[in-house]
């Protein structure tokens, strides 16, 4: 821990057993690590069963509402990529002003 602390964040560290009575760190021993920790391991076949339920149950798009989404996307690109090349354009005009290739 960090000696440049103040009171209020040493009480605080006191209250969550942080610090002893001392203002010293307690080291509380780490857990020791499992390999499977409590969770099963399941098979390739039950995965995919569990996958296909769960997929089932997804609220897919129709296709108008794909396609329309689709175009927003594209034809915002298309308005940032002008935008953007707009402004290089510009900056490079500027640019080439300043330093007189």
């Amino acid at each position: 821990m960090s000696t440049d602390m103040n009171r209020e964040q040493k009480r605080a560290l006191k209250r969550m057993g942080a610090l002893n009575e001392q203002g010293n760190p307690t080291r509380t021993p780490s857990q020791p690590r499992t390999k499977n920790s409590g969770a099963e391991r399941v098979g390739p076949v039950r995965y995919l069963r569990e996958v296909r339920e769960e997929m089932a149950k997804v609220a897919w798009p129709k296709w108008p509402e794909v396609r329309r989404y689709s175009i927003v996307v594209l034809g915002t690109v298309v308005v940032f990529t002008a935008y953007i090349g707009g402004l290089d354009a510009v900056f490079a005009i500027f640019s080439g002003w300043l330093y007189k290739d």
